[in-house]
């Protein structure tokens, strides 16, 4: 297949980049050939791992949702790899609280229902916007392809459960945008795809305890445990690969259908 492309040689800008399942991407990036940028929060462990990485990898301290921030960010890409061929956003934040609280009388915060939709929808689509600013830069090659844009959203965007209202909104979001941005950006060459990933070990789940965690690992059919994020950092690659894939949602979950 003369159109399949090979990850060895891209350049990539990951949100979230310092942990979880942009971490595991980050590091697959690498060991795979390609070069990364780990686009995370200053207080994050984003420079320790870029350093570890070697010269291949690129911290830059950023709030997706600042544009001056993701701009820098996409700015180093293009002066330290002299490119920017896939952009993947991992970054995302999550609150569970149920929509009325009738034991205490109190309603959800409005503000952390806006802060979830910010960071999670405003700033998946700031990183978006801004990269694909780089990558309209990109020589097409044969197939006409410059870039590919890669989202998290998660299967709460489709079975959210009680107290998930903001972030299952968030993610829905991420989902219903994937089409139109793809649709926008098909005369560039350019892919948008988003990932809907099941129960992964990551830090938002590390917190729990063991007997939860366990308990959730049996939630999913098959394979029955947590995800590794290095299966979805797998998924990433292959995505970035086949030039067939755009404007889709996949699940990554073992088959599981999230109970209320």
């Amino acid at each position: 297949m003369a159109n399949i492309r090979c990850v060895k040689g891209m350049v990539g800008l990951v949100t979230g980049g310092a942990s979880g399942l942009g971490r595991a991407t980050v590091e697959r990036l690498v060991q795979n050939g390609a070069s990364a940028v780990i686009l995370d929060l200053p207080s994050s462990d984003g420079p320790a791992l870029a350093a570890s990485l070697g010269d291949r990898c690129a911290f830059a301290p950023a709030d997706v949702t600042s544009e001056a921030d993701v701009q820098s960010a996409v700015s180093l890409a293009r002066e330290k790899f002299g490119k920017l061929d896939l952009a993947v956003n991992c970054a995302g934040i999550a609150v569970a609280v149920k929509t009325y609280n009738f034991k205490k009388d109190l309603p959800h915060s409005l503000e952390d229902f806006q802060r979830v939709i910010n960071v999670n929808i405003a700033g998946t689509f700031n990183v978006i916007r801004l990269a694909v600013g780089a990558m309209g830069k990109n020589e097409p090659d044969a197939d006409g392809h410059r870039g590919c844009i890669i989202n998290t959203a998660s299967v709460a965007a489709f079975d959210g459960q009680v107290g998930q209202a903001a972030y299952s909104a968030s993610k829905g979001g991420i989902v219903g945008m994937t089409l139109p941005i793809a649709r926008d950006l098909a005369p560039m060459g350019i892919r948008v795809i988003t990932i809907a990933p099941g129960l992964f070990s990551t830090p938002l789940l590390a917190g729990l305890p063991e007997k939860v965690r366990s308990f959730l690992a049996r939630q999913v059919p098959f394979p029955s445990r947590l995800g590794d994020p290095a299966e979805f950092a797998h998924l990433v690659t292959a995505l970035a690969e086949n030039p067939m894939i755009n404007g889709e949602v996949i699940r990554l979950d073992g088959a599981i259908r999230m109970q209320p």
